[in-house]
């Protein structure tokens, strides 16, 4: 298997140089060359098998054996799953009013993310011991990815990560998984701004190629290839969970922000699975208005919503998508992100939103009185919490319970209400600290802030450099 960028100017790259590529030189970003087919057959043997064990047999299918054995593999699928709180990985709850739910927040940082990233983290820890070599990640987060990087990495002998996380906009107990983590190789920066802003901040330095280069830089959120790899396989699992044959299609309703989760989808159902994707989203409705109409615009501003986690207006995964609907025209994506990039605006052409409409076959927008409602009446009826991401998604499902009832549907949770208790609060359910978040808001905490008037990127080359720099 080898890995090429959706611009066409990277190519005949291994899964190793992909997992530690974040932006490629050419401004794109990594996918494989081609996408594998899984038949009947396979999806009918696969359809028992544990999380971990389905998680080896389709991360087998994007690494040659060559570089990751399949014995090896499955040791390091086994390790990233070690420390989760239920042994079944991702437990499915089902609710009254036709409510299913992928329960993934079952990791060390209650979110979906540690789903993938505890694998990325074992990949990064794989090769670096073997080549002795340093890595340094830089991530931006709008939450929850920067937390499940730092768990994902934390203490690791070739690894050094900066995450910037959005000042005052993600959740406290988000903020505090970040800051609370006090090992060498973690360094964190509060930025006052949006998690676009942060985007923006740091893609200089990836495109930056001698500077890449020389300090080993890598990204460990959903711009990295392996992340999307590992998050395919929850919707072959969720598939199993409520499919009766490997015929039947089945709803999956995602809570989108930067379409990294939503990409997985895409590839899922490119390799054979008969899945309808319905992508839920807050007012910062980017998504939505390129799904439904074609419109991949920038609004004026980013509006902080109870889902801080899906408040995005850049959504770089959407370029994977369109990559792999158009079955891989480096030109129209060039064509397509040039425009975008010079203006904040592209018309996305008919032909290919037919395409892509046909898997993704919803876009739905909801606002935080949705949210609150939402939350409230699934706690109501289930006595259940939700948090406000994952109620987006059965918003959703409450508001087409009557639409085709004969095709099941599941909705992915995307992280565990503890950590927003601004938002359950808000929904007026009666609120019990978890014990996890007492603890955590008694740690000593570490970091740096950035202001508005700064130079952002300068102040990462000047911490990138100091991380690089031997001790006299």
């Amino acid at each position: 298997m080898k890995y090429s960028s959706t611009r066409g100017g990277v190519s005949d790259v291994t899964f190793e140089e992909a997992l530690f590529t974040g932006y490629a030189a050419d401004g794109g970003i990594m996918l494989p060359v081609s996408i594998p087919s899984v038949n009947k057959t396979t999806l009918e043997k696969w359809r028992q098998l544990s999380f971990q064990d389905l998680a080896t047999e389709i991360v087998s299918l994007f690494i040659s054996d060559t570089e990751i054995p399949k014995e090896d593999l499955q040791c390091l699928i086994k390790n990233a799953y070690a420390s989760f709180s239920v042994p079944e990985v991702a437990p499915v709850a089902r609710l009254k009013n036709d409510v299913t739910i992928l329960e993934l927040f079952h990791g060390k940082t209650w979110s979906f993310k540690d789903v993938a990233m505890s694998c990325v983290g074992q990949f990064y820890d794989y090769f670096c011991s073997k080549r002795k070599q340093h890595y340094t990640i830089v991530v931006g987060t709008g939450g929850d990815t920067g937390s499940a990087a730092i768990d994902a990495v934390r203490g690791l002998e070739w690894v050094d990560i900066v995450v910037l996380l959005p000042r005052g906009r993600c959740a406290k107990i988000q903020e505090l998984q970040m800051t609370t983590v006090l090992e060498d190789n973690v360094h964190v920066f509060r930025a006052d701004g949006s998690s676009d802003d942060i985007d923006l901040a740091i893609k200089p330095l990836f495109m930056d190629a001698e500077f890449r280069t020389r300090h080993r830089l890598t990204s460990i959120n959903s711009i990295n290839w392996c992340r999307i790899m590992v998050q395919i396989v929850h919707y072959f699992y969720a598939y199993f969970k409520m499919s009766s044959d490997v015929d039947s299609p089945v709803e999956i309703v995602v809570p989108t922000g930067a379409c990294g989760n939503l990409t997985a989808g895409c590839i899922a159902s490119k390799m054979g699975l008969p899945v309808r994707l319905v992508c839920a989203v807050t007012c910062n409705d980017i998504v939505s208005r390129a799904l439904s109409s074609g419109d991949f615009s920038l609004a004026q501003t980013v509006t902080p919503t109870l889902a801080p986690a899906m408040d995005i207006q850049l959504p770089y995964n959407m370029e994977r998508i369109w990559y792999i609907f158009t079955g891989g025209d480096t030109a129209l994506i060039n064509k397509l992100m040039l425009e975008f990039e010079s203006t904040g605006s592209v018309q996305v052409p008919e032909a290919l939103a037919n395409k892509i409409s046909a898997v993704i076959t919803d876009a739905h927008v909801v606002s935080d009185d949705t949210v609150t409602s939402t939350m409230a009446r699934v706690w109501a009826d289930n006595s259940y919490l939700v948090c406000p991401h994952t109620a987006i998604g059965v918003a959703y499902s409450h508001e087409n319970r009557s639409k085709d009832e004969s095709i099941p549907r599941i909705c992915i949770a995307t992280a565990s209400p503890a950590k927003f208790k601004e938002a359950v609060d808000a929904a007026g359910i009666p609120w019990k600290q978890d014990e996890r978040v007492t603890r955590l808001m008694s740690l000593p905490v570490r970091y740096e802030d950035m202001e508005r008037n700064e130079d952002w990127s300068d102040i990462l080359r000047k911490k990138i450099i100091a991380i690089n720099t031997p001790l006299c």
